[in-house]
């Protein structure tokens, strides 16, 4: 209850200051907890980055206030943030199919985006096996990709990714080198402001120079949650990776270290029912 509580005051305090440049600093501390770990936990919990939720709310409002007032289109687009009024038509236009300019008109539709709020949830779901493990720093090698967040991309572009290195090569390359870990999916170096983060599908650098197609990352020595998945590829993970920022998170006592997150892909049919592989979180503890 007390973790609900201190979301719900993250929203609250979003939406007092909604008309203010985005502080998420003040957000995270409304929620006590870290910068990184709050935006990744809204981001996984709800869909959307805190960004994209406070311009949605914005555009919401800014359509309300035309509809039922008098007031310029220039000035409610300085009240919710838009420096010109091209930017705020344009942002305008995407999310409600009609100019600004066009709301007042008879019968014109507009969308609403509510103001979100966290209530408990009883799902009757399986219990989670997990473990917690302490692992020195090590490298990989592999190919990577940039992946966006925005309206759930990534859970698109990621299993696309590993179609194409799955056909070119990439993957057999990688399995020629593996290490005790298997062969890894790696989202790293995170950029909440753009939506965005880096996917490398690779392996554990044992020796040896890195290939001209591949690069080198390094994950940092962390305390990592290691839980379970059993399914098909890609829907089991992604199923795990999501109870992971909804459940388990709001259950312990844990927050997200913000280092690289790692999917360990182990031998078998990924496409088998009962195919096992790992996700691993690094964390700490609150």
């Amino acid at each position: 209850m007390e973790y609900l509580s201190r979301l719900n005051a993250s929203i609250d305090y979003l939406e007092k200051n909604i008309e203010d440049k985005l502080n998420i600093d003040e957000v995270a501390k409304m929620a006590l907890t870290s910068k990184f770990h709050f935006q990744r936990m809204f981001h996984m919990v709800t869909g959307v980055s805190v960004a994209e939720y406070v311009r949605r709310r914005r555009l919401t409002l800014a359509a309300q206030k035309l509809a039922t007032s008098d007031v310029k289109v220039i000035d409610v687009a300085l009240k919710y943030g838009y420096q010109t009024p091209e930017s705020f038509s344009k942002a305008f236009s995407k999310m409600h199919g009609i100019n600004p300019s066009e709301v007042r008109g008879q019968g014109m539709d507009l969308k609403a985006y509510p103001r979100l709020s966290f209530h408990i949830q009883i799902k009757g779901e399986a219990v989670m096996n997990y473990r917690i493990v302490e692992k020195e720093g090590f490298k990989v090698v592999g190919q990577s990709k940039l992946v966006t967040t925005k309206e759930g991309k990534n859970f698109e572009i990621i299993p696309k990714f590993w179609d194409e290195v799955n056909s070119n090569g990439v993957c057999r390359e990688l399995e020629s080198r593996v290490g005790e870990m298997g062969i890894l999916g790696i989202c790293m170096d995170f950029c909440h402001e753009k939506d965005e983060f880096t996917y490398v599908v690779a392996a554990e650098k044992l020796n040896g120079d890195v290939p001209n197609h591949m690069i080198e990352k390094e994950i940092p020595a962390s305390t990592w949650a290691v839980f379970e998945s059993i399914g098909p590829m890609p829907t089991a993970i992604q199923d795990v990776i999501k109870r992971i920022y909804s459940e388990w998170f709001p259950a312990t006592g844990y927050e997200h270290a913000g280092g690289p997150e790692l999917e360990v892909y182990l031998p078998g049919n990924p496409n088998d029912p009962n195919y096992k592989c790992e996700v691993w979180v690094p964390i700490n503890k609150k």
